[in-house]
């Protein structure tokens, strides 16, 4: 018989499992609470899937020089002056400054980046905000009221893009973007 068809063992009035009162009746133990279960086992239990990345803030108010790599995602609201390579996302909020290199995979720009972005998924420039710098990204989305200065390569695969590889037959030149502005609209052609 399965452990779930079993009836469940009467209470005592101190809230603990009574004892059996049948002979020969094995009493099973109530469940413990996760909250009481240890973590060896808890974490035995679990499936192994990606564990979900911790976001790390830079406050309004600090400026930090230095280099940021790693796993995880980063939030800068102050200034921040040196090279970012996280495999996580990096928003740059309205009125922060990011100074340098960017790889991530999707970066949302609020506020001001002075530096390129490279392999990216994705980048959103939303409105308020400024890139100084070039772009290679798998998207890109531009708001109404944002501003940049630079090379954009968006919608490519970054395949055959390491040193030394070698391309057997010449790629066809991307045809040049053309921009429009229409009562604050931007459309690529």
């Amino acid at each position: 018989m399965a452990l779930w068809d079993k009836p469940s063992a009467p209470q005592n009035p101190s809230g603990g499992p009574a004892a059996a009162t049948t002979a020969g009746a094995a009493t099973v133990p109530p469940p413990t609470p996760a909250s009481q279960t240890p973590a060896s086992f808890e974490s035995s239990r679990l499936p192994k899937e990606r564990v979900e990345m911790k976001e790390s803030v830079i406050a309004a108010g600090l400026s930090i020089e230095g280099k940021i790599v790693g796993s995880g995602h980063v939030r800068v609201a102050g200034k921040f002056k040196g090279d970012i390579q996280v495999e996580g996302n990096l928003h740059i909020d309205a009125g922060a400054k990011v100074e340098g290199q960017v790889r991530a995979g999707e970066v949302i720009v609020s506020g001001d980046l002075q530096g390129n972005i490279e392999s990216a998924k994705r980048v959103e420039l939303q409105q308020g905000g400024t890139i100084t710098g070039d772009v290679k990204a798998g998207s890109l989305t531009v708001a109404s009221g944002s501003r940049m200065r630079g090379t954009v390569e968006f919608g490519w695969e970054d395949s055959g893009s390491a040193a030394g590889s070698a391309r057997t037959t010449p790629a066809p030149a991307p045809a040049p973007a053309a921009i429009h502005g229409d009562k604050g609209r931007s459309n690529v052609a």
